[in-house]
């Protein structure tokens, strides 16, 4: 006040005690609601409070995202639909979000190398979130991962408001006794699986969906809408059964459904690529889906929308161009992901249920993609390698040769174009050494398989050709050293050449980071994403 020298009146030395307490809680409510920030029912996770919320609940689901990220923002509507449906049902479950861009400590600290990333805590242990990115999707895993394998199913309106109405897919078993053999293993195949189950022993149940004990019904809100399983009751054949029919017959490729398609027990992959909105696209629709019918379990059918901007690097990593359209082609995840193409362009149920037979029984070659190699592919220092002339150079017993294995759009490719170029004319008078690059988005090879970029391997002269990759700092330095010790050559650097070395060997070893080649398509954002 205007005196702050005099002492208030009317305050005692207890009152003040009191008044500082009341202060205190007052203080702590506001840190804790500060702490506790929500934006449409999910949490905002920060440094300070991260830690708070996993010690305060049970069960978290936390997404690691970035503000500029595509497949965030896509994400961001049907997270936010998932929280406000946990909240409405009173769950114990809470949905958090961290803005990893601001928060880098907490990315660091959960080894966060995409966007979006999701993490699953239980009683505060972390780990992968393994569902899809549709609301139903998350709900259905969160539950599944906070509750037992299966759930209780005692009447028919359980049956409808736990498994049939909730979820895009749901599995009941309906059994004598709960420790039959068979309910063993509907149990055992249950916890691994992360859908949604339900197990019951009451006949009436069972009555009212048209089986008795055992069975297993699968439903779901496509196709059919309801499967009863028809296998023997092991855990192996339930898990197969689940698996060939949690996803439409022909399911149409999208960032929500990825990691169903790429995360799922089925690895080979039948893909079509058309314009949803060709004139033709309901018979090729139809092929498809009655290919996909017979090879129910073995085979997942994949429309890719050719007419969506979001879709064309899956047309790229095919080899595919707007002419190309529609295409089929044929992917095994497991083998390399090996690519295999039709003989004919006809797409019909015949021709296609041929081509997966074909497949199956082990009478196609992989398809190998390769550019035609330029004129003067060897008018620069820097060779240019195509999958035509890749054996003739890289081979060739009388020379080594070290290749660097990129993409066009890897922004650490593009960082290394300078450093390589200048590599190439170091070496430009070294007769037995020769520096090339290879398009690996463009060019596949039978024996040399690439899972990020750049990579970079040597290929030694001799009888010996196993290629020996390349791990050392990406400059110039690095690679000289690294090519004088297994060529024998004898190149020096003067000072010029090394200025600006150490500055660029910080900024390539940040996060050690390398963009992976990884699926067809790709359903995360780097963290260093070129913008």
């Amino acid at each position: 006040g205007l005196f702050p020298n005099q002492p208030r009146q009317g305050f005692s030395s207890s009152t003040n005690i009191a008044m500082r307490a009341v202060l205190a809680v007052v203080a702590a409510f506001v840190a804790c609601a500060v702490a506790q920030e929500v934006e449409e029912g999910v949490l905002v996770g920060t440094v300070d409070n991260f830690d708070q919320i996993i010690s305060d609940n049970e069960f978290v689901l936390a997404e690691f995202y970035a503000p500029w990220c595509g497949h965030c923002k896509a994400l961001a509507p049907e997270y936010a639909k998932a929280a406000t449906a946990l909240a409405d049902e009173g769950s114990p479950i809470k949905l958090v979000k961290v803005d990893a861009t601001i928060h880098e400590k907490l990315g660091e600290r959960f080894e966060v190398r995409g966007y979006p990333t999701l993490k699953w805590f239980k009683n505060g242990k972390a780990l992968d979130y393994g569902g899809g990115r549709t609301s139903p999707d998350i709900l259905a895993w969160v539950k599944k991962k906070s509750g037992p394998a299966a759930l209780a199913i005692a009447t028919v309106a359980d049956a409808t408001s736990k498994i049939i109405d909730p979820n895009e897919v749901g599995i009941i078993g309906f059994f004598s006794s709960e420790s039959d053999a068979e309910a063993e293993a509907f149990k055992s195949a249950a916890g691994d699986i992360d859908l949604v189950f339900g197990i019951t022993t009451a006949a009436d149940v069972a009555s009212e969906y048209g089986v008795s004990a055992p069975a297993i019904v699968l439903f779901k809100k496509f196709d059919e809408g309801k499967v009863v399983f028809d296998g023997d009751f092991t855990s192996a054949a339930i898990a197969k059964f689940v698996s060939g029919n949690q996803l439409p017959l022909l399911v149409e490729f999208s960032d929500a459904v990825a990691p169903k398609i790429f995360g799922g027990e089925i690895k080979t992959h039948l893909l079509l690529f058309a314009d949803k909105a060709a004139d033709n696209f309901a018979d090729l629709s139809t092929a498809m889906t009655e290919t996909a019918k017979e090879n129910r379990g073995d085979v997942i059918a994949v429309h890719i929308d050719t007419s969506k901007e979001d879709n064309a690097r899956i047309l790229e990593f095919f080899g595919l161009g707007a002419g190309d359209v529609p295409a089929v082609r044929l992917i095994n995840m497991e083998e390399d992901m090996a690519k295999y193409k039709p003989d004919s362009s006809d797409i019909t149920a015949e021709s296609l249920k041929a081509f997966v037979a074909d497949y199956k029984s082990g009478n196609l070659k992989k398809h190998l993609m390769s550019q035609e190699t330029p004129a003067d592919w060897d008018a620069k220092p820097v060779k240019v390698l195509t999958g035509g002339n890749f054996a003739d150079v890289a081979k060739d017993t009388k020379s080594f040769a070290l290749v660097e294995f990129y993409a066009p759009w890897c922004g650490h490719c593009k960082q290394l174009v300078p450093v390589w170029d200048k590599l190439a004319e170091k070496f430009e008078g070294v007769d037995n050494v020769v520096i090339a690059k290879l398009d690996s988005t463009a060019n596949e090879l039978e024996d040399v398989q690439i899972q990020s970029f750049p990579t970079i391997k040597l290929f030694p002269a001799g009888d010996d050709q196993t290629p020996i990759d390349y791990e050392g700092a990406r400059t110039l330095k690095g690679f000289v050293d690294f090519l004088n010790e297994k060529t024998g050559s004898k190149i020096e650097l003067a000072a010029e050449d090394l200025a600006g070395e150490d500055a660029a060997a910080e900024e390539e070893d940040y996060g050690n980071y390398e963009e992976e080649s990884g699926d067809y398509a790709e359903d995360e954002a780097p963290v260093h994403e070129d913008l």
